[in-house]
């Protein structure tokens, strides 16, 4: 059954075994599943992680893991890579998530929910069939969720609905819903984590940067006379109402105090403290990631980005990964060498020089053909056919002859005396002892 028609006849896990839909008539007095400025199904930090710093390391693991290419292989007997499977799973991965995300925004969407969630739930929206009565149902379209309740055999799901527009709470068994969770939950997600704490002392420093903005001066005046009466009392706060309103009118802040009265400054020192502990957990945290500044901003050397991606990056898509081949292959079909693998693409962080290089060895070591590379570096394949063959361009054909051979040739098709003195082995020239 192709996939177009599988699409048509697929078993939506909101709708269980119900018809398809019919298309949705839109008209301007209609309201369908609410109306928002926002993207609903987008996922949102937690309360109080918006912050800055937090921001950015989410974003960028997030876009590094997105830049892996995952999809369904097939491995041989020797469990070596054999062939990519066309697969609505695969689709997923690599095309389209579901009618609101790309492949990539998935996998995106995916790594960030697990990143502030602690563990992030990836549902099987659409199937072929019934991934309640099954165990070999392929995936038309998959989305993220919340997992806000946990039972021995299911899970309770905050999901978006995309034919409501809006977020649901649905039950679902483990065995078709992949969970995957953060490998670096003890540093992002634990009550007391290095991230948790960096985000509490985030908190207490934004709330004394507004209550230093918000034109407080935190003075105290001594006024010449004890405050013990209700008279005195309201004599001091007619005062402080004064020099408020001397400093509200004021075009420079000045206001003026009797001789008699003492201004005092209130001691900061815990506005300095709180800098120093958020910038001690910041580079606790840029350690425990393997990360630093030059990773955020593109200016980390190739030692410090290989540590990055493979301490960092690779750890969370292989976790990915793994937890896809558990839940969504088959016993029978990883049995039969089914598997989901991410690959990724060498060339992206190479400069001209090094892809040259790199180039010339892959395909002198018979690793890559010639038109193999030059997909990977965006050109069209050659119409040689040689390019299409696994060969050394440096020996010669199976007759003994260079290969490259051209330019040695006249018009009679003889070689000139740099090929015809001295002895040849392979295609490679020798000088006579």
């Amino acid at each position: 059954m192709g996939f177009i028609n599988r699409f048509k006849n697929a078993i939506n896990v909101f709708l269980g075994n119900d018809p398809p839909r019919q298309p949705t008539v839109y008209s301007t007095n209609y309201m369908y599943g609410g109306m928002s400025s926002y993207r609903p199904d987008r996922p949102y930090l937690s309360f109080r992680n918006e912050r800055s710093i937090i921001n950015s390391i989410y974003n960028r693991i997030s876009v590094d893991v997105s830049q892996m290419i995952f999809k369904e292989i097939m491995l041989d007997d020797q469990f070596r890579y054999k062939s990519d499977v066309s697969s609505g799973l695969t689709k997923c991965l690599t095309i389209s998530g579901n009618k609101d995300q790309t492949g990539r925004s998935f996998i995106q969407d995916i790594v960030i929910s697990m990143l502030d969630e602690g563990c992030v739930a990836v549902v099987p929206v659409d199937t072929d069939i019934s991934q309640i009565d099954s165990d070999t149902f392929d995936i038309l379209t998959a989305r993220t969720g919340k997992i806000i309740e946990w039972y021995p055999d299911d899970v309770k799901i905050h999901i978006y609905n995309d034919h409501t527009g809006q977020k649901e709470d649905i039950i679902l068994p483990k065995k078709s819903v992949a969970i995957v969770e953060n490998p670096f939950y003890s540093v992002m997600n634990e009550p007391n984590s290095t991230l948790r704490r960096l985000i509490r002392k985030l908190n207490i420093l934004d709330a004394i940067d507004e209550q230093s903005g918000a034109g407080k001066l935190d003075r105290i005046i001594q006024l010449p006379y004890t405050i013990k009466s209700n008279a005195r009392k309201d004599i001091a706060e007619k005062r402080r109402a004064d020099i408020e309103t001397q400093l509200n009118e004021s075009k420079y802040g000045i206001a003026y105090i009797d001789a008699t009265e003492k201004i005092t400054q209130l001691n900061r020192s815990v506005d300095n403290n709180i800098r120093k502990q958020v910038e001690y957990l910041t580079s606790m945290l840029y350690s425990q990631l393997s990360m630093s500044t030059a990773v955020l901003d593109g200016t980390a050397n190739d030692a410090t980005r290989l540590n990055y991606e493979n301490r960092t990056v690779r750890p969370i898509a292989d976790a990915i990964a793994d937890e896809f081949t558990r839940k969504w292959i088959s016993p029978t079909a990883y049995t039969q060498g089914h598997r989901i693998r991410y690959f990724k693409d060498p060339f992206k962080l190479m400069t001209v020089s090094q892809i040259a290089e790199a180039s010339d060895k892959l395909t002198r070591n018979e690793i890559m053909t010639s038109n193999e590379v030059r997909d990977k570096i965006g050109l069209p394949p050659s119409s040689d056919p040689d390019a299409d063959s696994l060969r050394n361009k440096n020996i010669g054909s199976d007759t003994g002859t260079p290969t490259n051979y051209d330019d040695n040739q006249d018009n009679d098709g003889d070689y000139d005396s740099d090929y015809s003195e001295g002895n040849s082995q392979g295609g490679i020239v020798l000088d006579e002892a």
